[in-house]
């Protein structure tokens, strides 16, 4: 799952915590992203939950990943301007306030059956996450020494992916095992609520480092002039990269236990399937560690672009064959997706000069993809079935294979 960048250069000042402290805050920064990738997977097992109970038809589902991943899109900026204001820790105290306001709207929600309000509790949630990451990103890389702060960043990616992985198994257990109403979502997001809370309290009490921002407004680009970033053409077709390669990720991911229902695939009631998402995140959590080796040995674009054609191969044969050969190979796209998020942002903000600040801005903006195609893939379940509508992210992993090999070399001249 893709986690958001924060879009200023940062250092620390004099650390005026313990080292006692300054571990303490570094775990409780790992575990919150570990809750960023659980409590976003979540959506992939109440989808199918709330499809039931609400009579919904696959576009309308999908409404709950529009929701979420729109806020994204539309808090980005504004959460930037909130962290420059009020300073990165508090900025983190926000994000989890903002995030846990969102899992208790979950209990009245529930209660009216409405699900309107549901929408409204998930753009909540996932904008108090997109604060939270881009204040807390910062702290990550400078919690500890300088030399391993690639380490460290890792590691948190691998705590997001952790929690993706663990969440369909949570969710199968305690939403689709539960008995068939809304209210079967308000005790968990009770806890969820609560933990957010507890992890502010321990943050608001930890002393922390002092970070400041340092803007690269003297930067220019190889040529010695500042453009603006859409003067670059490698970093616009990288933002549809991303834009793609997150909205494909979130489709699979939110189509899975509708398609491994699918009496000619696997024919499993929705807890069990609800258990198989775990595999598709599980790989990427895998993956990622992986592809931090073959990174070094290969160039990325290469890397990227042979991830993004087997994940298109595999997509292809998910919609050609059926049974347990459909549900393998979908489930082993996520494996080819790890690398491709970090790949195509790195690719895409190489050689910016001043306008990498606002490049990394608008590549997180373009997350919103997860927002869009998962809707526009529920339109064509609706027409053609749920297992042809596959061929939409088989079409977006065609296009981040191009930019693998050849669009991330493009430059366009200036006038």
């Amino acid at each position: 799952m893709a986690t958001v960048s924060a879009p200023l250069s940062v250092r620390a000042s004099a650390a005026p915590g313990t080292p006692s402290s300054l571990r303490v805050a570094s775990a409780v920064l790992m575990s919150l992203f570990f809750a960023i990738g659980f409590l976003t997977c979540l959506n992939d097992i109440i989808i199918p939950h709330f499809k039931a109970l609400f009579a919904l038809n696959y576009a309308q589902a999908m409404l709950i990943q529009f929701s979420f991943f729109t806020a994204y899109f539309v808090v980005s900026s504004p959460a930037g301007r909130l962290v420059r204001t009020v300073g990165y820790k508090n900025g983190i105290l926000v994000g989890l306030g903002l995030a846990a306001l969102g899992c208790l709207l979950f209990y009245p929600a529930a209660a009216a059956r409405s699900y309107p309000l549901f929408l409204v509790a998930l753009f909540i949630l996932a904008s108090g996450f997109t604060v939270l990451q881009v204040a807390a990103n910062p702290y990550v890389a400078i919690l500890g020494d300088p030399e391993t702060a690639s380490s460290r960043l890792t590691l948190t990616q691998a705590f997001n992916s952790l929690g993706t992985t663990l969440a369909p198994m949570v969710g199968s257990s305690f939403i689709l095992n539960a008995s068939g109403s809304t209210r079967s979502v308000q005790m968990p997001y009770l806890v969820f609520a609560s933990t957010l809370l507890v992890a502010a309290g321990i943050i608001a009490l930890v002393r922390m480092p002092t970070v400041t921002t340092e803007d690269s407004t003297d930067g220019r680009d190889a040529n010695g002039e500042t453009r603006g970033a859409f003067g670059h053409a490698r970093l616009v077709f990288g933002a549809i990269g991303i834009f793609v390669y997150v909205g494909a990720e979130v489709a699979i991911g939110s189509f899975l236990v509708s398609f491994l229902k699918e009496p000619s695939i696997a024919g499993l009631v929705e807890a069990d399937a609800a258990r198989y998402v775990s595999f598709y995140w599980g790989g990427a959590m895998v993956g990622r560690f992986v592809g931090a080796v073959l990174l070094r040995l290969w160039k990325p674009g290469r890397v990227l672009a042979a991830a993004a054609c087997m994940a298109a191969v595999l997509v292809l044969a998910t919609v050609a064959t059926s049974g347990h050969v459909a549900m393998t190979t979908i489930l082993a796209v996520g494996l080819m997706n790890s690398i491709m998020f970090p790949t195509i942002f790195t690719l895409a903000i190489d050689g910016l000069g001043a306008d990498t600040s606002q490049g990394s801005g608008i590549l997180c903006m373009a997350i919103v993809g997860g927002a869009i195609l998962p809707v526009v893939q529920g339109l064509v379940a609706d027409r053609i079935g749920v297992q042809l509508a596959f061929l939409l992210p088989a079409v977006c992993y065609v296009y981040i294979a191009w930019y693998g090999l050849r669009g991330h070399t493009k430059i366009w001249a200036r006038r």
